[in-house]
């Protein structure tokens, strides 16, 4: 039986989680293919990450033994749930969803211009869920449990607590089920449904069962809600620290979407994905066994000088196709077009609709811990532009996409 190596680091040490950020960053210098009992192997090189991303025959996707439409699936399997996958996210839907999206954008914006906020709590986390239950077609009741299901999770992964992380499962999966009994039973809200158009999706000549479902939407909301929450603490953090930046930005919005791509390869809101190995290999000099977990770590990747010149330094004009920020291969982030789309709308918003957004230097902004990443907290002073609206006035939301 194959001994598995003595732990090159701790990705849960208060040396790594103090600044997730500068530990990874030299874990690729010192140790670019480190073992630990938490993680198994950590791959934290652009060109290992890229590798792996690209040969999903040695590198599997099942990773646990639930079910995970279609991230944890390997071809054919995957290929089939893709599709059904990429149809939500097309032009067309990115186009009927913006103004819906903008929309929420502009009134968070008023309800935090004008005041000190700490701005995960009182603005990232709140638009984040939003949205996602906006483009879903969910009821704002659902609002708060999907933020304290969202935490939930991240803390019971940290926490290894898997008692606890299937029932977070077993509650989303409750949720799911109450919306597709009220679809079949023709209740429905206005507009284009995500949950009732699923339930007319096949897979192989068959209806998606419930279960393919429930996890297609959870797999949704994971990703969707933990990293924009996160990218909209790490896009103000920086704007905030950088008042030329910021300037520019407001008066040429066109640059919006490059910065912030650029922006978040500096500072990842996503830690790492997981990968198992199918067979015996060779990596950065180090043996990976048949059946070992590989974790791909997206932030130090995304900062390897050996892919971007000067790496650590904001700079526009980079290839596009070097950053993994949403990932690269047949795995790459189906879900990146409504990011982009809602990235670009609530910086549009917060920087429209303000003066200036600057740090709280009495209040110094704490970093997220494992398996999050960005900020916890995040106090910010946000001075109202004059010719903008009051929260009073501001227009009132879409119902729904038309």
């Amino acid at each position: 039986m194959h001994e598995a190596p003595s732990p090159d680091w701790d990705p849960k040490s208060d040396a790594v989680q103090s600044d997730q950020r500068a530990a990874y960053d030299d874990m690729r210098t010192r140790c670019p293919v480190a073992h630990s009992d938490f993680l198994g192997w950590t791959l934290f090189r652009h060109q290992d990450v890229l590798r792996v991303l690209n040969d999903p025959g040695t590198f599997s996707s099942v990773v646990s033994q639930h079910l995970s439409v279609p991230n944890g699936m390997d071809p054919p399997e995957h290929t089939a749930y893709r599709r059904i996958v990429e149809l939500y996210f097309q032009p067309e839907r990115m186009a009927a969803f913006a103004p819906l999206c903008r929309s929420i954008a502009n009134r968070l914006v008023q309800d935090v211009a004008g005041r000190t906020v700490e701005l995960i709590s009182e603005f990232a986390q709140t638009f984040a869920v939003r949205a996602q239950c906006a483009f879903l077609g969910w009821p704002p009741h659902l609002h708060e449990a999907l933020r304290l299901w969202t935490q939930g999770n991240r803390d019971a992964s940290l926490a290894e607590d898997r008692p606890a992380l299937a029932k977070l499962a077993r509650v989303f999966e409750d949720h799911v089920q109450g919306l597709l009994a009220s679809r079949r039973a023709g209740s429905a809200p206005a507009g284009d449904d995500i949950v009732a158009s699923l339930i007319g999706q096949q897979v192989g000549g068959r209806p998606l069962n419930d279960a393919e479902i429930a996890s297609i939407l959870r797999n949704w909301t994971v990703g969707e809600v933990g990293t924009i929450s996160a990218s909209v603490g790490i896009l103000v953090h920086w704007l905030a620290g950088d008042a030329g930046l910021q300037q520019q930005l407001r008066e040429r919005p066109a640059l919006l979407p490059e910065a912030i791509d650029e922006i978040l390869r500096l500072h990842g809101p996503l830690v790492a994905i997981r990968r198992t190995a199918t067979r015996q290999l060779e990596l950065g000099g180090r043996t990976v066994e048949a059946g070992e977990r590989v974790s791909l770590n997206w932030v130090a990747a995304n900062r390897d000088p050996e892919a971007f010149d000067d790496a650590d330094s904001f700079r526009l004009g980079r290839n596009p196709a070097d950053n993994l920020l949403y990932g690269a291969g047949i795995h790459v982030c189906p879900g990146a077009p409504l990011a982009r789309l809602e990235l670009r709308l609530v910086m549009e918003a917060l920087l429209a609709g303000t003066r200036r957004i600057s740090l709280a230097a009495d209040r110094p902004a704490t970093l997220a811990r494992y398996p999050a990443s960005g900020f916890a907290t995040l106090d910010v002073h946000i001075d109202r532009d004059a010719d903008s609206p009051d929260a009073a006035t501001a227009d009132k939301p879409p119902t729904s996409i038309k």
